[in-house]
Parts: structure tokens; C-alpha cells; sequence
């Protein structure tokens, strides 16, 4: 068996992801580090893993979203390589970049690419200008309830109010009228902080009933490409596209 691209690898997640990337990794022959916080030490992945830390208390931004943390860790313990799983910091820009920095492989996309792609504001915008059809609503970021109400009642209800950050459908609300606007703006904002450290919102049309089909593409830094096979995500639940 050839040698493993990466001698140790932390996961910064917790749950099935953690442990489907700490089953690869054993298979692989790279060792594995979990992170979790004081509640979750007696979780399956900690468990699972060659070696765990504790990077903070309950609430993901004291712990899973603690950026300085989670480096502490790969320094101490000698970590080449972090999966970043999904959710959390997968989609952080400034994480890859710390990574970076410190010389560790963020086994995903770099910095300049999160920044392209993981922000939903942002990826609207370059799809706006490479004339790409768009969802109707306001292309930067709704930041106050007069802003909310002034785009929910130009482009009409229903609408989507949603996290520019993350995925998963977390920070994303369907509402049908003013009140129900005002009201998911608020809790969408705080679900986004919660959970990617980052509340800013965008509101777009809500398309009802609609069928989407997704081709994943993947590429390597040699510039080699793949795609999949499509995929029916008409059938996620919680809107999470």
C-alpha cells in the first residue's frame, strides 16, 4: 500500500459526516482527530477517532465555528490536513485562508474560490454578470425590516428570506406576507449566526413547486475535472437549495 497523502487529518464537524470521514481516513491509513464541544465528549465520532479535543461549550460559535481553536489544535497535535465535512466552517473563506497561512491543507475549496462560490450574494452577483439568469430579488445584502418589505413588495410574496452564508437549509424561511417577513428576517438571522457565524440575509422570489436537478462538478489544483451523475434535489427537505 503506497504511502497516505496526509499522515494526520482533524475533522472540524461532528455526527454521520464526521464519522463516514473518519471510516475513509482508517480505511486510507491516516489518522484522524475529532473536535467537539463539552457536551458532545461522549459522541460517536469522538469516539471513533485516533484522538479528540475540546474546542469550547455548547453553542457551535464557542466551539465548531471557533477558527482560532481548531488551529491551536492542528498545531498541537501535529495535523496536516482538515476536513471541514459540511455545514460549520466548510464554506468559510477566512478559515481556508488561516489554513493556509499555517501551512495545513483545507481539504476543500481555497479562499478565493469559497469567496466566489460560498457566499451566496456574491455568487448571484457573478452569475448576474456572465449574464446567467437569476431568482428575482434584491442582488447585495437586506440588512434592515424597511430594506425586508420595500424588495418582498417588489417582487411580490411568497418569498425566501436566506442566510448569504452556509447551506443545509438553515437561515432560510418561506413567508407569505409582511408580518411573516418581518418575523422569519429576524429568526433567520439569528439561526445564521448560530450556526456560520455570519448573519447576513438576502431575499429573493420563492419559486413554488419547482423541479431541481443538479450536475456536481469537482476539479483538483492540477486542473483536472469530473462530473457527476445528475441528481433530483426537487425532494430535500427544508428548501435547502
Amino acid at each position: 500500500m503506497s504511502k497516505p497523502i496526509f499522515d494526520k487529518v482533524l475533522i472540524a464537524n461532528r455526527g454521520e459526516i464526521a464519522c463516514r470521514v473518519i471510516k475513509t481516513c482508517r480505511r486510507l491509513g491516516i489518522k484522524t482527530v475529532a473536535i467537539h464541544s463539552n457536551v458532545d465528549e461522549q459522541a460517536k465520532h469522538v469516539k471513533m477517532a485516533d484522538e479528540a479535543v475540546c474546542v469550547g461549550t455548547a453553542m457551535s460559535k464557542d466551539s465548531y465555528l471557533r477558527i482560532d481553536r481548531i488551529i491551536e489544535a492542528c498545531r498541537k497535535l501535529g495535523v496536516n490536513a482538515v476536513h471541514p465535512g459540511y455545514g460549520f466552517l466548510s464554506e468559510n473563506a477566512e478559515f481556508s485562508a488561516e489554513l493556509a497561512k499555517n501551512n495545513i491543507v483545507f481539504i476543500g475549496p481555497d479562499a478565493h474560490s469559497i469567496e466566489a462560490m460560498g457566499d451566496k450574494i456574491h455568487s448571484k452577483k457573478l452569475a448576474h454578470e456572465a449574464k446567467v439568469t437569476t431568482i428575482p430579488g434584491f442582488l447585495g445584502e437586506v440588512a434592515s425590516e424597511k430594506h425586508l418589505l420595500e424588495v418582498a413588495n417588489e417582487i411580490g410574496y411568497p418569498i425566501m428570506v436566506k442566510a448569504t452564508a452556509g447551506g443545509g437549509g438553515k437561515g432560510m424561511h418561506i413567508a407569505f406576507n409582511d408580518k411573516e417577513a418581518v418575523e422569519y428576517f429576524h429568526l433567520c438571522k439569528a439561526e445564521a449566526a448560530a450556526s456560520f457565524g455570519n448573519d447576513k440575509m438576502l431575499v429573493e422570489k420563492f419559486i413554488e413547486s419547482p423541479r431541481h436537478i443538479e450536475v456536481q462538478v469537482i476539479a483538483d489544483r492540477k486542473g483536472n475535472t469530473l462530473y457527476l451523475p445528475e441528481r433530483e434535489c426537487s425532494i430535500q427537505r427544508r428548501n435547502q437549495k
